[in-house]
């Protein structure tokens, strides 16, 4: 679904059965043919997506990215490593680029050597990374961090920085259709199509 948060309007819903970067540049290519200018995209960070609008400034939604990050740590970690950058995580909306790039690299020059830590198997030929959860929502900040801050960066097109709109707007749906769990499949699907709008 693309949804114009400004307009507080669905653009253009389909049902697929994958989120794969080809359905969206089908979704971008119908709404150009209609006469829409795409100025920016606030995505949830689906792999590959980015390349869909690489001409065009790209906002991956801090709260998505912060959801990563609990995926690999989770809400209570453990080591201090993941506690601290838990914490550095969940200040994403109040920082600006700067200050949390700068809070990223005092956090990589602390535990730099910690990621490196290998633990061997009972041959000692071959080994995995000890902490490879924290490697990995340490790797996933970094590799989105040129898109984490955009909204900032073109304060003039008023990019939210969340996918929230689109978010709620989800709920609403699913509350709604929690109301008749008893339908079927099908009557399911026609209700969703009347509160989409088609």
């Amino acid at each position: 679904m693309v949804r114009c948060p400004r307009l507080k309007r669905n653009l253009y819903w389909k049902e697929v059965q994958a989120e794969t970067p080809s359905e969206y540049l089908l979704a971008r290519q119908k709404l150009e043919r209609q006469g829409f200018i795409i100025q920016g995209a606030v995505i949830d960070g689906k792999r590959g997506v980015i390349s869909v609008f690489e001409d065009i400034p790209v906002q991956m939604c801090q709260f998505h990215q912060i959801a990563i990050v609990r995926r690999y740590v989770t809400s209570r970690p453990r080591l201090e490593a993941g506690k601290e950058l838990r914490a550095i995580t969940l200040a994403l909306p109040v920082l600006t680029y700067v200050s949390f790039r700068e809070l990223l690299d005092e956090w990589h020059s602390k535990w730099g050597q910690f990621l490196k830590e290998r633990t061997y198997s009972e041959n000692s030929r071959h080994w995995s990374y000890t902490h490879k959860r924290i490697r990995s929502a340490y790797r996933s900040l970094r590799t989105n961090l040129p898109y984490l801050f955009t909204y900032q960066k073109y304060s003039n097109l008023k990019m939210p920085n969340t996918t929230n709109s689109l978010d709620g707007y989800f709920s609403r749906i699913k509350e709604l259709l929690n109301v008749h769990r008893g339908f079927t499949t099908k009557r399911r699907y026609k209700i969703i199509q009347e509160i989409l709008g088609n």
